[in-house]
């Protein structure tokens, strides 16, 4: 039986996929002024959530967790950050009039516009490792971000409005690190996706990329559908 351990938010997907073939999982967090192990973990989860809490988290993250987190990238383990998660990746962000400090992980800024916010399904289009496959979600973003001549988007908005309208893109990616506008909820709706983090997080535990078991995803792929044709509509 292999295993491997996850840090942060709510693992349930990636817990119950590795539960179904039989890899050991450790879900555990990290809150306000508490340290991270970057060799303990394999799979790291940034979320989000309203401007007041991405205060609180920001400045935590900055102060107590920024260097533990971006060894952990640097070495290997997978790193999945989702709207406001990916935002604190960059450089900086705006929440209003402030403009807090990031992870500096990925070479992204995030910064405040005049327009609405952008709100609605989306589908990309996203070549991890193989050929290029769907992401389906929602997004609900005020920030419009940027990538820097150092990142690299995760994919083409085929449906939707991405990082900010404008240049066709959602997301960034480097390495083993996403980070995404994507959610709704993003990994139930794209099962190959948390297929794809799981096989990062067992190979950067034991030095090979596994194969793993099929699964029988019928509800998951109809997930996936439904949300594609919200996208479309």
């Amino acid at each position: 039986m292999s295993s491997f351990s996850a840090a942060a938010s709510s693992g349930w997907k990636l817990r119950r996929r590795c539960e179904w073939r039989g890899i050991g999982f450790v879900h555990d967090g990290a809150g306000p002024g508490e340290e991270v192990d970057p060799a303990a973990h394999d799979l790291f989860y940034i979320g989000g959530g309203q401007d007041r809490d991405q205060r609180a988290v920001a400045a935590d993250m900055v102060a107590s967790k920024r260097e533990a987190i971006a060894s952990a990238a640097g070495d290997g383990a997978a790193l999945l950050a989702v709207c406001g998660g990916y935002q604190l990746l960059g450089h900086s962000y705006q929440l209003g009039e402030e403009k807090l400090p990031g992870l500096g992980i990925a070479d992204i800024e995030t910064v405040r516009e005049l327009g609405p916010r952008l709100i609605g399904n989306v589908t990309i289009e996203a070549e991890l490792g193989g050929a290029p496959r769907l992401i389906a979600g929602f997004e609900n973003h005020g920030g419009r971000t940027y990538l820097g001549p150092a990142a690299q988007p995760l994919g083409k908005v085929v449906s939707g409005h991405g990082n900010n309208v404008r240049d066709g893109f959602d997301g960034v990616h480097r390495d083993n690190v996403i980070g995404t506008y994507l959610h709704g909820p993003l990994l139930p709706k794209n099962a190959w996706l948390a297929d794809h983090l799981i096989a990062l997080a067992l190979e950067r535990r034991y030095g090979t990329r596994p194969d793993l078991e099929p699964l029988p995803d019928q509800l998951e792929t109809a997930a996936h559908e439904s949300a594609r044709r919200a996208a479309e509509a």
